[in-house]
């Protein structure tokens, strides 16, 4: 098999921790979205061998090289990430445990890179597959809320995500954020702040702007959204506050987790 349709298997070390998160990494033939047999063993082995109890999450992201047009490349990258989605889900994986799909599209090359110009282009048309392990986020940071809180730890619910440049609630987040009043409304003295937060912002800018709104405000609507929503459902504002932290805390685990909402425990 040609050497370009190798499969790659690395470690990575996760966000403010030392546990360890697999990254699998497999590549397509030019405007192709379809794999070889083996390249489907080696994806649904990848996962057999990981201990599905201690898995949180899959998160699987698509790209393609740089030759085309935006949204044709777009296209391909989604059906590529489709593809390795339907391997799983075909091969008995939950998928509810699948959180983030996304096509991102081709990857840009920098103006000086000429030599390997092939291999480049080569590397650059695949799916990485993600496993996040559960609890992998460090101390005091949690992927869903506990029995027992302290004050200062974070909450971060991985299904309150949000399209680029949006502020408003997908029905996947409302379906979590109902899951989260069932447990608020058990815990009647947990007091929290919730944090909306922003991907792929320059630094110089502190915050994204809402393409509803047209302002630079998407944090804090993002969080607001979220704050108008639990109380819809019943919970009162008395036990809550919002803010945006803008793109001051990125997880480290790709764009689509970085446009986020987390609680931040302030009273048990």
């Amino acid at each position: 098999m040609n050497k370009y349709f190798k499969i790659t298997l690395l470690l990575f070390f996760g966000y403010l921790s030392a546990q360890e998160k697999s990254v699998q990494t497999v590549y397509f033939d030019f405007d192709k979205y379809a794999l070889y047999d083996q390249q489907i063993k080696t994806i649904t082995d990848f996962v057999k061998k990981s201990d599905t109890t201690k898995i949180e999450s899959i998160q699987i992201y698509g790209y393609c090289d740089d030759r085309g047009d935006n949204d044709y490349n777009y296209r391909l990258s989604t059906n590529r990430v489709k593809t390795v989605q339907d391997i799983l889900t075909s091969n008995s994986f939950n998928k509810n445990k699948i959180v983030v799909i996304e096509g991102k599209g081709r990857v840009i090359l920098k103006k000086d890179i000429e030599e390997n110009l092939t291999e480049t282009r080569s590397k650059n048309r695949r799916v990485d597959l993600f496993i996040v392990k559960k609890n992998s986020f460090g101390k005091g940071i949690y992927n869903s809320f506990q029995e027992k809180h302290k004050v200062g730890d974070r909450v971060y619910l991985e299904n309150i995500l949000f399209v680029m440049g949006s502020s408003k609630l997908t029905e996947q987040s409302k379906q979590e954020l109902d899951k989260t009043v069932m447990v608020l409304q058990k815990n009647q003295t947990l007091q929290f702040e919730i944090r909306g937060h922003v991907c792929c912002t320059p630094n110089y800018y502190p915050d994204a702007i809402d393409e509803f709104t047209r302002e630079r405000k998407l944090s804090l609507n993002r969080a607001r959204n979220v704050y108008r929503y639990l109380i819809s459902k019943k919970i009162s504002p008395q036990r809550m506050t919002y803010k945006g932290c803008g793109n001051k805390f990125p997880l480290g685990k790709g764009d689509a987790l970085d446009r986020r909402v987390e609680f931040l425990i302030l009273k048990i």
